[in-house]
Formats: C-alpha cells, structure tokens, sequence
C-alpha cells in the first residue's frame, strides 16, 4: 500500500518564470541562431540530461572551477545542443552567457495546482517529503514558497553526499520516514535524474512533464499536479 508521496523541488514544485532554457533559446534567436520547436524540445531534454549529475556536468565542474568559466563552458554546450554548429556556439557563447547573468532575474513560483494537491495528500494521509539535489539545506526556500507546512522530510543531496539519479538518495529519504521504498512513490519533472533514480530504488516514479519534453517515459505521466491523486489512487 501506498503510503508517502515524495517530491523532487526545482522544476516540479518550484519553478522559475521565466524558464532559464526559454530565456536563453530566445536570445539565442534574437542574435540570429535559427531555433525551431523541435530544437527546443532537444535542449531541454540535453538540459535534464546533463544536470541530473551527469559526468559531463562532474568534469565540468572539476576542469573549470572559476563560475565565469563554467557557465561559458555551459552556454556552449546548450547552444550545440539548440543546433549551432561549433564554431557558432563557441562565437556566441560569451555573450548569451553574460546575458544571462546580467539580464536573467526569475520569479520563483509555486504553481496554482500544486498549492491545491499537496493538502489534499496531506489529509488523505499521505507522508510528504521533498528530496532535491540541491548542495545545501533549502529549509528557509521551503518556508519561503509557503510549502513548509506540508512536508515531514526536506532532504537535500549535499547534506548526505548523495546524488539523484543514484538510488542511495531515495532509499535515505524513505528509511528516514521509516518506510520500505516500494511504500513510497517519487514525483518529479526529470526523468533521467528522477524517474530513473526512483525506480533504481523500488519506488514509483511519476515523471510531471507539462511541456510534453519526454516521450514513452515507461511509467505515469502528468501535465497538471490535478491528475495526481488519481494516478497515486490507481497504482
């Protein structure tokens, strides 16, 4: 029986508006690079991909400790992954970098489904956690979305050195809740990082997916936080 429900943050319950991966391909465009939607969808899922603490992201960081350094490194991978050719991305990179570190300032948003679904798990009787691969502690991020009140675990990657897509971070969370992976279902936006993880652990993966990124994902599916009391109902 189903007992806990857990929750990736960032890109599920969290989200930035403007997208980062929106904002950059439109500046992208606007300094000529031609982007089409089904470039868009590639990137986006090249994003997911390689933040999902991927071993391009590991020698990433490793070979460009300075920030400025690994954040041109990244615009030129996302710009390839947009379709530039190299040597374009390689030109055009320094610029949408800093573009994006002058210019980008998003709003951090609890989507209007999910403020709806969260207390209606809570009373049904669900256990709530978050689980995130962020380095450190987001306590004070949970209270400040006004989330707080409904989560039993905030756990975050940094904490214990333990990374999604890895199952050690799921089996933690749900020995913390003292409850057997296979009681616990995990929800989350990214399926190399958490529908893969979850599942690699012998919890059930729900991949949230509103923009319609991933295909034939091989488990359940939502666009809308709304749909998830009948797909938990139903597994």
């Amino acid at each position: 029986m189903l007992k806990a429900i857990l929750f990736d943050l960032d890109g599920t319950l969290r989200h930035n508006l403007p997208s980062g991966s929106v904002f950059f391909a439109d500046h992208a465009a606007e300094l000529g690079l031609r982007i089409t939607a089904d470039d868009r969808l590639r990137a986006m899922r090249w994003e997911h991909f390689y933040w999902a603490n991927s071993a391009e992201l590991k020698a990433d960081r490793l070979a460009h400790p300075d920030e400025r350094d690994f954040w041109n490194l990244y615009a030129v991978r996302a710009l390839t992954a947009l379709g530039a050719w190299n040597g374009q991305a390689e030109a055009m990179a320094p610029q949408v970098s800093a573009y994006m570190a002058e210019t980008y300032k998003p709003e951090s948003v609890v989507p209007e489904d999910a403020l709806r679904v969260l207390p209606a798990l809570q009373q049904g009787g669900y256990v709530l956690g978050l689980v995130s691969n962020r380095e450190k502690s987001y306590a004070e991020v949970i209270e400040s979305l006004g989330l707080a009140p409904y989560f039993q675990l905030v756990l975050a990657g940094g904490e214990v050195q333990m990374w999604k897509p890895e199952p050690h971070i799921f089996v933690h969370a749900c020995a913390r809740l003292k409850l057997d992976p296979v009681e616990a279902a995990y929800v989350g936006d990214n399926y190399f990082a958490d529908v893969v993880g979850a599942r690699r652990a012998g919890l059930r993966p729900v991949l949230y997916d509103p923009r319609g990124i991933f295909m034939d994902p091989g488990c359940p599916t939502i666009a809308s936080f709304d749909e998830l009391p009948a797909v938990i109902g139903s597994s």
